[in-house]
């Protein structure tokens, strides 16, 4: 579990061997089942999440009462409310398990004190917050430049495990579409 972490580090930054224990000792390994939540609205976002195994994903509930999927996290991937954790403060969002998954945790105050005794690391999550914000930026450009079946497609061809694992009704949430307008469109680029 905590060896995909280290290598997930190593794609990015230089590590020695002997500091790899020592950078492991400051995340917890946490279980979740499917459906759980991680982190839920409304309360102090404390955790940053590195996903070993499973499928998270993160949501608002907006004014209808509907659940607004705003990202999805896979293996090797970071998630956590970035604003609320770097703050401090309480998150608008939830963090749900989509299936059974596997995390490495870090609080706030660790991962601080991870940054000031490992710096490469700050290059780390500067390069992985680059690319996570680039992704942002490109899907809301989508979402107003693109039609329903263009947005599918897109996703489809770029996050192909993505658009396998996650129920349908989800990613409809996460695409800005209804799951019978998400059904018409995969029907339609069957046909």
């Amino acid at each position: 579990m905590s060896e995909k972490l280290i290598e997930h580090f190593k794609k990015y930054v230089a590590i020695d061997t002997q500091h790899e224990t020592e950078i492991l000792n400051f995340f917890q390994p946490k279980t979740f089942s499917k459906k759980a939540n991680l982190i839920n609205e409304n309360t102090y976002c404390k955790l940053n999440f590195f996903i070993t195994e499973g499928c998270l994903r993160m949501f608002f509930v907006n004014q209808k009462g509907v659940e607004q999927t705003i990202q999805f996290a896979i293996e090797n991937w970071w998630i956590t409310d970035y604003f609320a954790f770097e703050s401090q403060t309480k998150t608008e969002f939830t963090i749900q398990a989509v299936e059974a998954t596997n995390v490495l945790a870090i609080d706030y105050q660790h991962q601080e004190e991870l940054l000031g005794k490992f710096p490469q690391l700050e290059r780390y999550f500067r390069l992985i917050n680059q690319r996570a914000y680039a992704a942002s930026l490109l899907r809301t450009k989508y979402l107003y430049d693109f039609s329903g079946e263009e947005i599918y497609q897109h996703f489809y061809e770029n996050y192909p495990e993505f658009a396998k694992r996650i129920p349908q009704h989800l990613l409809a949430s996460y695409l800005n579409m209804t799951p019978e307008y998400l059904s018409e469109i995969k029907k339609k680029l069957r046909s």
